[in-house]
């Protein structure tokens, strides 16, 4: 499988927080050269605006907007000519931009230590990458998108390496939010062997995937650099052990990876230790 990198520095809290410098500081440590991956370029999707919309609740509202029709359109480029992009974010608020691109018909294999169900409410930070997976399934907050109805059906997205749900919030509305139909793995469930017991079902099908990684679903004592780390997360090992049958399966469209956060690596072993893994992860 070749793969074609492409860079989307979404920052959605609009500080310019070290995610927007994610997509160089792992170019930096030579993932393209890992990978033997085609230079995709970059896509418009910086966000400089960071004030919170009072009728959506989400900060930077429009120009959150604007940079998910750019990945959208990079990302329907890429794959109809064949290619299998690799979305450097930035962070989980590329999603929306990139399940918009894709043809209809996928699954969606969603890493990440939190659920990302908040909606313009109960967000306590107003940052889309708060509520990405609620605004892709058609339960976040209205006018975000440019079309009603969802991107992904709730029954094919599959949330793995979550906390407990009863540490999602402090006021339990997020595990509240979440369809019933979105199928769970917690962390606890993808320990050593289960890792991989759970990558290998997953694998099985037809149906085209996405595979979207949010680097928190690792425990901060293997990769401290990112914006909200959650203790009790999975070690490099369960990351492989997990993703690789997905890779492998035939099944995968392409694969985007976020929440790395430069600013938490200033000497950029970090950066390195990412891009060995997914070196191994992608490997042909």
């Amino acid at each position: 499988m070749r793969w074609s990198v492409l860079d989307a520095p979404l920052d959605s809290s609009g500080r310019g927080r070290g995610e927007h410098r994610a997509p160089a500081a792992l170019r930096a440590a030579g993932l393209l050269g890992r990978l033997g991956a085609a230079d995709a370029g970059a896509v418009d999707a910086l966000i400089t605006d960071p004030v919170r919309d009072p009728e959506t609740g989400v900060i930077g509202v429009d120009q959150v907007r604007r940079a998910g029709r750019a990945i959208a359109v990079r990302t329907t480029t890429l794959i109809g000519s064949g290619r299998h992009p690799l979305v450097l974010g930035g962070d989980c608020a590329i999603l929306p931009g990139i399940l918009a691109g894709l043809p209809a018909g996928f699954d969606l294999w969603f890493l990440d230590a939190h659920l990302d169900f908040e909606d313009g409410r109960t967000s306590p930070t107003g940052e889309a990458a708060d509520m990405d997976l609620s605004i892709v399934t058609d339960h976040g907050p209205a006018g975000v998108l440019d079309r009603e109805g969802p991107l992904v059906d709730p029954d094919q997205v599959h949330l793995l390496g979550h906390r407990p749900l009863d540490r999602a919030a402090t006021d339990g509305k997020e595990a509240s939010r979440i369809d019933p139909a979105v199928h769970l793995v917690p962390a606890t469930g993808l320990r050593g062997a289960d890792a991989a017991a759970v990558g290998r079902d997953l694998a099985v099908g037809t149906t085209p995937a996405w595979l979207h990684l949010d680097l928190d679903v690792l425990d901060p004592l293997v990769l401290p650099a990112v914006s909200y780390p959650e203790p009790d997360g999975l070690d490099w090992a369960d990351l492989i052990a997990l993703a690789r049958p997905l890779v492998t399966s035939g099944r995968l469209i392409g694969m985007s990876v976020a929440d790395f956060n430069a600013d938490e690596d200033p000497d950029g072993r970090h950066a390195e230790r990412v891009g060995q893994a997914l070196a191994e992860l992608l490997a042909d």
